[in-house]
């Protein structure tokens, strides 16, 4: 019996002691990795931080331009009725204090104007690519009017469509051509170019013809209800442009967003004599000036 009691505390004793070195073998293997490279915790507070990559530096004196746009850019108005008049543009017109001129040392050779009268935010991807292949080191688009100037309200391009048609071109811009800028107007304010004409004589005749802008300046003498919301929904559609314009440029590091076209208080002498709503050559001027403020600034137009 005692022989018999001594076996079973043998092997109680072994079963002991195989158990104190699986812990002990655990333990030292724990150790072993703790010690040799620390938990999952520890090593990601001690691994240093990946640097974030360079914002692409914007320059604020670019050599070359190619624009993209509508009448404006054309300078339709400005100095014959019912023409193009390129060389009054705000972008790259040489009889006018225009950006070209401003930051170009050869405007007549280093700037392209691809922008075409009636053009809308739909006509822009086909711009871009002509864009391309000039290989500017700046585009400049200002297209938005003719989407909101259209017979009927309900015409006017959808601001999905809108978006989708932008977003296209600036992707394949990008994709072409990586580091060009690109600086992007705010689709004016047609209300207020509308509260501005109406006050001329001339304007208001020329406005019943209905080949300028029909959705906002038809029944321009009119203010009942119906004009007044019609008028509303233009304006309306006009900042929902905007916002999408705004909006994608800034998701892209070398693009800027021009709001004070939008906000800009354009004068009689700053619109065209002969529609009294184009640009003048003094109007051509005057967005000349405020492109080249946000272009040649160092920090982006504030918010």
């Amino acid at each position: 019996m005692n022989v018999a009691r001594g076996k079973k505390r043998g092997k109680r004793r072994g079963a002991a002691g195989k158990a104190a070195v699986a812990v002990v073998c655990v333990a030292l293997l724990a150790s072993g990795c703790e010690s040799a490279g620390g938990t999952g915790a520890e090593k990601a507070a001690a691994a240093p931080a990946k640097p974030k990559p360079a914002r692409p530096a914007w320059n604020t004196h670019p050599e070359s331009i190619a624009s993209l746009g509508d009448s404006i850019t054309r300078g339709f108005d400005a100095c014959s009725v019912l023409k193009d008049c390129p060389e009054a543009s705000w972008a790259t017109g040489t009889s006018v204090d225009s950006l070209a001129r401003r930051l170009l040392a050869s405007p007549g050779t280093s700037s392209w104007n691809h922008a075409r009268t009636g053009a809308r935010m739909a006509d822009l991807p086909e711009q871009t690519r002509a864009a391309v292949v000039n290989k500017p080191q700046l585009v400049t688009v200002l297209m938005g009017a003719n989407d909101a100037c259209r017979k009927n309200v309900d015409d006017m391009t959808t601001v999905d469509d809108f978006r989708a048609d932008f977003e296209k071109s600036l992707r394949e811009l990008r994709t072409a051509l990586p580091k060009s800028q690109v600086y992007v107007a705010g689709v004016p304010d047609l209300r207020r170019l509308w509260a501005e004409g109406r006050k001329s004589l001339i304007g208001p005749e020329i406005w019943k013809l209905g080949s300028v802008c029909p959705s906002m300046l038809a029944d321009s003498g009119s203010d009942d209800a119906a004009a007044e919301a019609r008028r509303v929904r233009v304006e309306q559609r006009v900042l929902e442009y905007n916002t999408v314009l705004k909006s994608v440029c800034a998701r892209d590091e070398l693009c800027r967003f021009d709001g004070s076209v939008h906000g800009y208080g354009f004068s009689g002498q700053a619109l065209s004599k002969w529609d009294w709503f184009h640009p003048s050559k003094q109007g051509q001027g005057e967005l000349a000036a405020l492109a080249y403020r946000t272009i040649t600034s160092a920090e982006p137009p504030a918010a």
